[in-house]
């Protein structure tokens, strides 16, 4: 094989490898989830992903439709978030106005699995049930486009104990702004000399 065939096949290798990389969730284990974070802000012991939430709490917790401090957020899976996500009430603002602390929502410097506190969150639902809720989204520097679904409120009980979210050591790829992704032109180019 000739050397520029394999800096093509090899330049080719390393693009689906990246693409591989930022389309799959393989690379989460490399960054906080909402789960372990709600988890551990709440005192709500409940595992699986966060579209499981809600139906794990029944018998267990108290549920409901109205947003309560310490409460646990559980969003409905749709297309776009496919396993729902979780967040804790951090404070009332209004009857359609809350603030939630969460995990893993908005890339923050171009990185996912970052805590984002105090956030807003809009009820937007017909009914003002909270069944409907626009999010607060750090890229665009308002509520996010699009309206997420929510199946209700968990309530921790007395019997939950809160605790500092689990600390997070972002990944080596992250703290030197390096990403799947970054320099691959450059990267090819060397690959040709």
């Amino acid at each position: 094989m000739s050397a520029s065939r394999f800096a093509a096949a090899f330049a080719a290798c390393l693009m689906t490898l990246a693409a591989a990389l930022t389309a799959t969730p393989a690379v989460a284990r490399d960054y906080l989830q909402c789960v372990p974070f709600a988890r551990a802000e709440s005192g709500v012991e409940i595992r699986g992903n966060a579209g499981t939430w809600w139906a794990q709490a029944e018998g267990q917790y108290d549920r409901g439709g109205e947003p309560r401090e310490g409460a646990v957020m559980a969003f409905a899976g749709t297309r776009a978030m496919p396993i729902g996500h979780v967040a804790v009430v951090k404070k009332i603002v209004s009857d359609r106005e809350i603030l939630i602390d969460h995990a893993n929502w908005s890339p923050i410097g171009g990185r996912r699995g970052q805590i984002e506190r105090d956030v807003r969150v809009v009820d937007v639902s017909n009914a003002g049930d909270w069944s409907m809720v626009r999010v607060w989204y750090a890229p665009i520097g308002d509520l996010g486009l699009r309206a997420n679904p929510v199946q209700g409120f968990i309530y921790p009980g007395r019997g939950a104990t809160p605790r500092k979210a689990p600390s997070f050591e972002a990944p080596v790829w992250a703290s030197n702004d390096w990403k799947p992704g970054n320099d691959l032109e450059r990267i090819v180019a060397s690959l040709g000399q």
